[in-house]
């Protein structure tokens, strides 16, 4: 197939390898950390963590948007869930997440009308097909997926769907990946960009973190030869001293970006401070409908009472996604945290770190 086994060629695998492994050989110890879930997937997928030298360090950061959305957004859609003529459309990773108390899951069963959709085209079809019902779409993501939440606002007032509003929670990632550089938590020597995001916002962003954090860079695609690929150009960034952000996914990625994604995103949205579950307020790193249309921000339309987030004792979720801890050293991970009764975010999602150890690594290490 195109552009996939393409990618998955062991022969090519072995002779990259080869490469870093000679590259190692050159440094005492390195930290790259990949900022995408489908990144931490994929590394744990294909066991590449385990194939490099052990001077060599892989560790995940908070890519993974489920994971980083704090309780207190959990809350208050779960409060507006329980709102009457009211039905709330979600991705489906969103529905096990749990809240302060309860879950989107635990509303449904116990009779709100929540449905899973695979797009905003999906809530807008619902907006229309129940014009005596108020349409809550939880907007969370990063800037793969806000400028289709853009979109589908823009064709709600092209369309007059009055019925239709979005609870928004984007958030953006270079500033994030500023926080943990400059946190002094982590030692870290670079970071493998994320695919989806860059390939929205281009490359451009991320300059100032090789310029003012001497972080090495590279965005990278998902397949194993992708993510090698990456590790061996980070390695050469790092031991030529020449931190810079390079494209490995150039069959897809730009530097500049997609010019009609960033448009709308910058007609619908504007940047504002953000709570990231783990990393606190981050200035400047989320987005919030901006006042045009303000019509479709659940937030000013629906007034909710929310309790008071609290966060489960000993899950150690938080430092996870700053690449602090790994999740075997979570005192929960796998004993009473397990995909099939989450305490944390990061084992609810498909993309979720503590997710694709136990999935992928929890037996082989």
């Amino acid at each position: 197939m195109k552009y996939l086994e393409e990618f998955r060629n062991p022969e090519l695998a072995a002779v990259l390898l080869k490469q870093i492994k000679q590259q190692a050989q050159k440094v005492d110890a390195v930290k790259f950390m990949e900022v995408c879930g489908t990144h931490t997937m994929s590394i744990a997928r294909y066991g590449l963590r385990r194939m490099l030298p052990k001077n060599i360090q892989l560790i995940s950061g908070p890519g993974c948007p489920v994971c980083v959305t704090p309780n207190n957004y959990l809350d208050r859609a779960i409060a507006f869930s329980r709102l009457e003529n009211v039905i709330i459309t979600t991705f489906g990773d969103m529905l096990r997440v749990p809240g302060s108390s309860s879950s989107l899951e635990k509303e449904r069963a116990a009779g709100a009308d929540i449905r899973i959709v695979y797009s905003t085209l999906d809530a807008l079809d619902i907006a229309r097909k129940n014009k005596d019902k108020e349409i809550i779409f939880l907007g969370v993501g990063f800037e793969t997926t806000a400028p289709t939440v853009a979109a589908s606002i823009i064709q709600a007032g092209e369309s007059n769907l009055a019925n239709y509003t979005v609870f928004c929670a984007h958030k953006t990632m270079p500033k994030p990946m500023a926080a943990i550089a400059g946190s002094g938590k982590v030692n870290l020597n670079g970071f493998i960009c994320p695919a989806h995001v860059s390939t929205i916002i281009g490359s451009r962003p991320y300059e100032f973190l090789a310029r003012e954090y001497g972080m090495c860079c590279v965005i990278a695609g998902f397949e194993p030869l992708d993510i090698l690929q990456a590790i061996q150009m980070l390695l050469k960034q790092f031991l030529d001293k020449k931190p810079a952000v390079e494209i490995e996914y150039s069959r897809v990625a730009t530097r500049d970006g997609n010019p009609a994604a960033l448009k709308l995103m910058a007609d619908v949205f504007e940047e504002c401070d953000s709570t990231w579950r783990g990393l606190g307020v981050i200035p400047a790193s989320g987005l919030k409908i901006k006042k045009k249309y303000a019509q479709f921000d659940a937030e000013k339309r629906f007034s909710v009472q929310v309790e008071p987030a609290i966060e489960e004792t000993g899950c150690r979720c938080g430092e996870v996604m700053q690449g602090i801890v790994e999740p075997p050293e979570c005192p929960l991970f796998a004993s009473v945290c397990t995909p099939e009764n989450p305490v944390g975010s990061c084992m609810v999602s498909s993309e979720g770190t503590c997710a694709a150890w136990y999935k992928y690594e929890l037996n082989v290490r």
